[in-house]
């Protein structure tokens, strides 16, 4: 299958070096481009594209706004290729809510060197994205205002401990943004802790972890070595490092570390499930989400065989079904449960004598 891609950016040298890029792959096909989303709008109704590469900063009519209207009529797969200052990676983060399947990063300064030794990185992520399956969602609507939030409010002692034996842990990948935000923003202040591995460039996990702390009755934070996974908290390991979860004195606590990529990714799923393995057993609940590849799959695996508990989202609501089928065919998974019943689900477990 030849990939067909639209580019939608302001700089003329960025749609010069991505046509000189892409035509040097069969398996991608330029299809056009426009300087603007005005300009694309009609270019993509009457040839529309696998995926759409969108710049987020441009005159008239910005990306998020463009991706927004997208998504809300004939959803496209997305992939945001955008300079990401911190400013940037905060819109981008946006547009990840938004419907986007991915974010690449261009630099400033060096751009047609950066876009030729990324090359490879950008036709994977490409072919990913027309493999997904975004979902419409409507312009303007408040995702969160018809799920109340309970107010974070302190536990008592003997429920917290607890809940200190019976972690959940979650991977996720291509699609775990928006996926992560619905079944964290269902839990109540009082949920199990939870340890996350999301994959994530580095930029990114502390502002996610900041945006969902600001919408969740967890608190949700960027994880450091040494946090201690309690009651009411999610940690999510950060972008460009491993996590994986320790057991000490009957507490958990994640040990966040360097070191090769897993599985071509860092963080790796399968680090943090295979850690939780070790020191929780039949205690853990695992739970592998929406995401491209095998990451993970392995781990449930272990998880399983260890008797801990293991949840694979199901197809229909998986923007990749990749790493979900994966554990299922190493039959590593318990249930396969859509989306919207995986926080019914934790709290479930949590209830479970």
């Amino acid at each position: 299958m030849v990939v067909k891609v639209f580019v939608v950016d302001d700089s003329a040298v960025v749609r010069q070096a991505l046509a000189h890029m892409l035509s040097d792959n069969p398996e991608v096909e330029l299809i056009g481009s426009a300087p603007n989303p005005l300009l694309a709008m009609d270019m993509i109704r009457k040839n529309p594209p696998d995926v759409l590469l969108l710049d987020i900063e441009m005159p008239g009519m910005d990306g998020l706004t463009f991706l927004r209207q997208l998504m809300a009529s004939t959803p496209i797969p997305t992939v945001i290729c955008s300079t990401l200052s911190t400013e940037g990676s905060k819109v981008a983060l946006e547009a990840l809510s938004a419907g986007a399947v991915a974010v690449l990063a261009k630099p400033k300064l060096g751009l047609k060197q950066h876009l030729a030794d990324s090359r490879r990185e950008m036709v994977q992520t490409l072919k990913t994205a027309a493999r997904s399956r975004p979902r419409a969602r409507p312009t303007g609507a408040d995702t969160h205002a018809a799920r109340p939030v309970a107010a974070r409010t302190p536990v008592p002692g003997s429920v917290h401990a607890f809940a200190m034996n019976k972690p959940v842990v979650i991977g996720s990948s291509t699609g775990g943004t928006q996926a992560l935000e619905l079944v964290l923003t269902h839990l109540p202040a009082d949920a199990p802790g939870i340890a996350i591995t999301q994959h994530m460039p580095e930029k990114f996990t502390a502002m996610y972890a900041a945006r969902l702390n600001g919408i969740c009755a967890m608190n949700v934070r960027e994880a450091k070595d040494g946090d201690r996974l309690e009651r009411g908290v999610a940690l999510i390991a950060p972008g460009g490092l491993h996590m994986q979860l320790r057991k000490v004195a009957g507490q958990y606590f994640v040990h966040v570390l360097d070191g090769p990529p897993v599985n071509r990714h860092k963080p790796s799923v399968d680090v943090l499930f295979k850690s939780a393995a070790e020191c929780g057993g039949r205690d853990v609940l695992g739970i592998l989400m929406t995401g491209m590849g095998d990451d993970g799959a392995r781990g449930m695996k272990v998880l399983h065989d260890g008797g801990a508990r293991t949840i694979a989202q199901n197809e229909e609501t998986c923007v990749v079904f990749g790493m979900p089928k994966e554990a299922i065919k190493l039959q590593a998974v318990d249930d396969i449960l859509p989306l919207e019943g995986i926080a019914r689900a934790i709290l479930q477990f949590d209830s479970r004598a």
